[in-house]
């Protein structure tokens, strides 16, 4: 194999700006919340400036920032859970002791009202825009399974489910607070 000459900084410098934006928008695709982008970024920069002349074809340039993003985001993902998982509030409102398995119990009855709360929105929505919502989410069937199993054209499928979305998004809010509706399909 052929060996590279030693790119300089200017070259680095120039090419980290070329690909900065796109290596943001990636973490942001990928990132937790809770991350700040900006440090992320700048591990990326770190791992690129180091790890450069590692890339065997300058062609795979963007592939390879975008492994680098990518990993750092599951990276701080990771440290996230793992914060979360070691750091949790010990003491609950009352500041008694929180019992772990009283606390899940608590996020699965708070998760069943949840769904039985949307689920009760969605049956006041016409059927017509209910079925295919909930074989969609519910069932996971894509637009083509949905349009076979109720003999009607894809196309068809694809609006109600666009339609009855809009239309869950607006009966969930006009649920919650009826300031937040402007008409029927907000």
């Amino acid at each position: 194999m052929p060996q590279r000459d030693p790119i300089d900084q200017t070259t680095l410098d120039a090419l980290w700006r070329d690909h900065r934006r796109f290596v943001s928008a990636v973490l942001l695709a990928h990132a937790p919340r809770r991350v700040d982008v900006d440090d992320l970024l700048q591990e990326v920069a770190m791992t690129f400036v180091r790890a450069f002349h590692t890339l065997r074809d300058p062609a795979l340039l963007k592939p390879w920032l975008r492994t680098i993003a990518i990993n750092c985001a599951r990276s701080a993902a990771r440290r996230v859970r793992l914060h979360d998982r070691h750091l949790r509030p010990m003491l609950g409102a009352d500041s008694d002791v929180v019992d772990p398995a009283q606390e899940k119990a608590h996020r699965q009855a708070e998760s069943e009202f949840q769904a039985g709360f949307v689920l009760g929105v969605l049956e006041r929505l016409h059927p017509d825009y209910r079925e295919p919502l909930v074989l969609r989410c519910v069932e996971g069937m894509s637009q083509k399974q949905i349009a076979q199993a109720l003999s009607l054209p894809e196309t068809t499928i694809e609006t109600r489910l666009a339609r009855g979305r809009r239309m869950l998004r607006g009966a969930l809010a006009q649920s919650l607070d009826p300031r937040c509706v402007r008409g029927p399909y907000p």
